[in-house]
């Protein structure tokens, strides 16, 4: 599939990498394919982007925000959720910490990886989030759709916006933008770049 990306959307898969590692995160998520989009100010999502109001600073903070782990493991939007539904996150966690010892809910540290030869063996989902996986095949969909013969940062974008449940929508709605319309503005900024 990536070999009708743009050398700018191949940037930005190399890049949403880049941005999984350095967030101690793995697998990549729409989250750090949407940071890389930011990243590069030129390319057009980008640009559609800042156009719709969107500081990246602003979103890579929302990234930061939920994906932040909670004392239990839950990214914040969860503990928040929890809370409103009466369930005191803190308590259950004393209990179990009481019972189990300290740090009994912490993610124990992964065995060494071996290697098998100058093969390895490759993980069943592969680097992506199913979320984002899905995200980049309905890039090529989009670009299909709209009868582009490659793919770039625009459609890595629609397809995001297309896939609408993960955490890059999620963002983007939470900082006020109507994907419907975003969508829109990607599109119209097509046109008038053909």
């Amino acid at each position: 599939m990536f070999e009708r990306f743009t050398d700018r959307a191949r940037e930005v898969v190399k890049q949403a990498a880049h941005e999984a590692r350095a967030a101690g995160r793995r697998p990549i998520g729409t989250e750090h394919l949407l940071l890389a989009v930011l990243a590069d100010p030129d390319n057009l999502a980008s640009r559609v982007l800042s156009a719709a109001g969107v500081r990246a600073a602003d979103l890579r903070a929302a990234v930061a925000r939920h994906t932040a782990e909670g004392d239990a493991g839950l990214a914040e939007a969860d503990a928040a959720a929890l809370r409103e539904i009466g369930i005191d996150l803190a308590a259950i966690v004393a209990r179990i910490e009481e019972s189990f010892g300290p740090d009994a809910l912490r993610a124990a540290a992964p065995a060494p990886r071996r290697r098998w030869g100058w093969r390895q063996r490759q993980r069943p989902g592969g680097p992506f989030s199913p979320r984002s996986k899905k995200a980049l095949e309905l890039s090529l969909r989009e670009a299909l759709r709209l009868r582009h013969r490659h793919i770039g940062t625009e459609h890595i974008l629609l397809g995001m916006l297309r896939e609408g449940g993960g955490p890059a929508a999620l963002v983007l709605a939470e900082a006020g933008l109507d994907l419907d319309d975003l969508r829109r503005r990607v599109e119209l900024a097509l046109r008038a770049a053909a």
